[in-house]
């Protein structure tokens, strides 16, 4: 089986399989923490695979560039396009763009009764984070609406994907991309311990954050057990699973749940799953990155559904 990993995590041995009974409150062979999530036969360089820094590689709680009067800053084409043409998006501050491409973006910005500022390198440079890839456009607005854990509960039909503290915005952005390329209902974050959809984390998203509904919890665990009790199947990723994702899914509404990196899935959220299941990998790597890993298990389960 695979372990599943964002970019930034660090090997460590010891890591023991988990094995539980059915789901009647009795659970047995508890793992260790992050149990499967890391490469357990060797191999692995962290700092091969970590690479050098990329744009805005940070969390929900650093410090990171907010506008003048709030609100937080989108760029990249992709990214702002899709928010322009959100209906749920408001609190639209500052649309700045390259003066070649203004004409672009005149009829959207004239709708929503943005101003549009045409602006050089240098202002781009003064309010985005450094190295932001801005493609030659930004827009200040207010974040997007995270809906409540009890919208998805209420409703049980389709996939879920559930992150436990990743906070990579890279890796979110991508699992948001793959999320509405195979139709997911939406995504389940921390409060904390998550990034801000926003930033790098949108351009990667690639407007999928538009799109995509999300929900934001404090308690990842109770709402596992909130979504269960309303009609989902929870499935988490672990690498050291004995049963495989085509083994696992069904057609019924599931909840995947995907692990952080090195870390893996918590014991607690592990327990709140139904059934663990890994991804077999014949060609012998060790590893998936879990925005790939989040990809293959999306497909997995709407091929379940076809």
């Amino acid at each position: 089986m695979s372990s599943f990993r964002e970019r930034n995590d660090r090997t460590k041995p010891g890591a023991k399989p988990f094995s539980k009974g059915p789901r009647t409150g009795s659970k047995t062979g508890a793992p260790e923490r992050g149990a499967g999530t890391r490469g357990e036969r060797g191999g692995y360089d962290p700092a091969a695979e970590r690479g050098p820094p990329r744009e805005d590689q940070r969390g929900r709680g650093a410090r990171h560039k907010r506008g003048e009067g709030g609100g937080e800053w989108l760029w990249g084409w992709h990214a702002v396009l899709a928010a322009l043409a959100n209906p749920r998006r408001t609190g639209f501050k500052r649309l700045i763009v390259a003066p070649a491409k203004t004409g672009e973006v005149e009829a959207a910005a004239r709708r929503l009764n943005i101003k549009l500022e045409p602006a050089e390198a240098p202002e781009f440079t003064r309010v985005l984070p450094s190295g932001s890839v801005h493609q030659g456009i930004a827009l200040l607005a207010d974040p997007v609406e995270s809906e409540d854990i009890e919208t998805f509960a209420a409703d049980p039909r389709g996939v879920l994907l559930m992150l436990d503290q990743l906070t990579d915005p890279q890796n979110v952005g991508a699992i948001f991309r793959s999320a509405a390329a195979f139709g997911a209902r939406g995504v389940i974050l921390q409060d904390r311990h998550a990034p801000a959809l926003t930033g790098a984390l949108a351009k990667a998203a690639a407007g999928a954050i538009e799109s995509i509904p999300h929900a934001r919890v404090i308690n990842l665990s109770r709402a596992l057990r909130q979504l269960t009790d309303g009609g989902w199947r929870a499935v988490g990723l672990d690498g050291q699973a004995p049963q495989t994702l085509e083994q696992v899914l069904d057609a019924r509404p599931t909840v995947l749940v995907m692990g952080s990196e090195g870390e893996g899935l918590r014991r607690l959220v592990a327990e709140h799953c139904d059934a663990l299941a890994g991804i077999p990998m014949p060609g012998g790597f060790e590893s998936l990155n879990v925005s790939t890993a989040a990809a293959v298990a999306l497909y997995e389960a709407a091929r379940q559904r076809r």
